[in-house]
């Protein structure tokens, strides 16, 4: 069984050698285009890789950029697999990351708050 420190590694991998066939348009489906992976999980069997995604569009394109992920997930893992060495590749699972989205309500939030602090 991999130590915590290697499986973060690997997932660290996965996400750079994903984002990298993202910006690089190996990824030919549009409905990819433009996505953020913003974090990779490896569980500790090295079964599944939980992959987190958005978008700077927001919530309205989930659906759209999770059946794109989900339609080339047999390409994605064949390619992660050439590039990365493990001798069982685990299964992707895509997942949308809200977090950006949180971030930036929040920064609204307090921006108001400070807006109406010098108001007063």
């Amino acid at each position: 069984m991999p130590s915590k420190m290697r499986l973060q590694r690997i997932g660290d991998r996965m996400r750079q050698e994903l984002s990298e066939m993202i910006v690089m348009g190996e990824i030919h489906d549009p409905r990819v285009a433009g996505i953020s992976i913003t974090d990779v999980i490896v569980d500790r069997e090295l079964a599944y890789a939980d992959i987190y995604v958005s978008a700077v569009e927001g919530q309205e394109r989930a659906a759209e950029v999770l059946q794109g992920l989900e339609s080339a997930t047999g390409f994605l893992r064949k390619a992660l697999a050439d590039r990365i060495e493990l001798r069982v590749f685990p299964r992707l699972r895509f997942h949308w990351d809200p977090t950006l989205e949180r971030a930036d309500r929040i920064e609204r939030i307090l921006a108001d708050i400070r807006k109406e602090n010098k108001t007063e």
